[in-house]
């Protein structure tokens, strides 16, 4: 059984977790190598969650199975652990083994992961035994860019192949290369073609001989000597009654479009939540505007109002700045008569002064006429001046 703990993330298959035809699939490619396992020392290269290595194991004399992912690895022995079966976590790239260790090796849907590719097939050359054979597969370029057109490019692929790359880049390390066309329909099937197209044995009358351009993986059986033998291969998988496929699908397509009207309901729901939140907010927006169009006729008045404010007080400044004017002349023309009434003033001053002064000097003399009156008075009031006067002696006195 499949490790639970160990998660599908899109880069290596998960038994359990994935579409029943994307297991079978890639479990196909496992099958057809199991042919060629039995008595066998087998290295399956990135053996991701391990399946595949188990069903290599059930024929081969020993299987050595390697991944970058340490993670799948320890889930791989933990759920397919076997006496002939070893997991272990290296480079496909640099693989820690001797030379010509292997008789037969598969490294299937990795070439497209490593940026130098060239590496592996080289590693694959120096592990094969003498009459050993390396099995290796990839996506075909031009199918897999259409099946994942709305998709986007895996982005765990570093380097996808046609065929015509394919073949180029295998005749660079193995003299002898035959590569079968993998197809999927009701089973699997794994067409041997050779530099003509496949043998016509193969076809049955009237059906189209299997197309390159087209099909769905590459699965190349390479060796350093000449192969005989190139058999058509078919894998049926366990689900392959098309009949209970094609209920088991519409099944599936009938759940999906419940669960579509479901969400569509959810969508209508949401749709006229949103509608009467726009029509509220339309009529908001229309009351917003309505009470901003009278804000700005109010700040139009505002700012006209402020313009004949303006004209007044420079009108008044104008007035005011004359009224200045004519009052500083009028200053200026009453200049001379301040200075004469100054002039008036400080005689006046003298004049008062001067008679304040001979006012002072007449109550003097008045005084002095005063004394003078009393002591005449005085004399006449005195009896030496009357007898004087009877004897007609001294002064007279008036």
């Amino acid at each position: 059984m499949p490790d639970p703990n160990l998660e599908f993330t899109g880069e290596r298959i998960v038994p359990g977790q994935v579409d029943p035809d994307l297991y079978h699939e890639h479990m196909a490619r496992y099958a057809f190598a199991c042919r060629l396992a039995r008595h066998k020392r087998v290295l399956d290269a990135a053996c991701g969650s391990g399946y595949g290595s188990a069903a290599l194991a059930a024929h081969a004399t020993f299987v050595a199975a390697l991944d970058i992912s340490l993670e799948a690895v320890e889930a791989a022995r933990r759920a397919y652990g076997r006496p002939n079966l070893a997991f272990l976590a290296a480079r496909a790239e640099q693989m820690p083994f001797r030379d010509a260790a292997f008789d037969l090796i598969v490294a299937f849907e990795v070439i497209e992961h490593l940026e130098d590719w060239r590496a592996l097939l080289a590693e694959a050359r120096r592990l094969l035994a003498p009459g050993g054979q390396f099995i290796v597969s990839t996506p075909n370029r031009l199918y897999y860019a259409e099946t994942r057109a709305l998709a986007g490019p895996n982005p765990y692929h570093v380097r996808e192949f046609d065929y015509a790359e394919f073949r180029a880049a295998l005749q660079e390390f193995f003299p002898s290369a035959a590569i079968y066309l993998q197809n999927h329909s009701g089973a699997i099937t794994f067409s041997p073609l050779g530099p003509s197209g496949p043998a016509a044995a193969e076809l049955a009358p009237g059906a189209q001989p299997p197309d390159p351009e087209s099909c769905h993986f590459f699965v190349a059986v390479c060796a350093s000597a000449q192969q005989t033998g190139a058999p058509f291969y078919v894998y049926l998988p366990s689900s392959a009654n098309v009949l209970h496929e094609r209920e088991t699908h519409i099944r599936k397509l009938q759940g999906e479009l419940n669960q579509k009207d479901s969400w569509l309901d959810e969508l209508r729901d949401a749709h006229a939540q949103l509608q009467a939140a726009h029509d509220a907010t339309l009529a908001e927006m229309r009351a917003q505007t309505e009470w901003a169009l009278r804000l700005e006729e109010q700040l139009k008045q505002a700012q006209q109002r402020i313009v004949e404010l303006q004209a007044e007080l420079e009108e008044q400044q104008r007035s005011a700045t004359a009224a200045v004017e004519a009052y500083e002349a009028q200053i200026r023309g009453f200049q001379p008569k301040l200075e004469e009434l100054e002039r008036c003033a400080r005689l006046l001053d003298e004049a008062e002064a001067r008679v304040v002064e001979r006012t002072r000097w007449a109550q003097s003399l008045d005084a002095r006429v005063q004394e003078l009156e009393k002591a005449l008075a005085a004399l006449r009031a005195s009896r030496w001046v009357r007898l004087g006067r009877k004897l007609g002696m001294g002064p007279q006195f008036e």
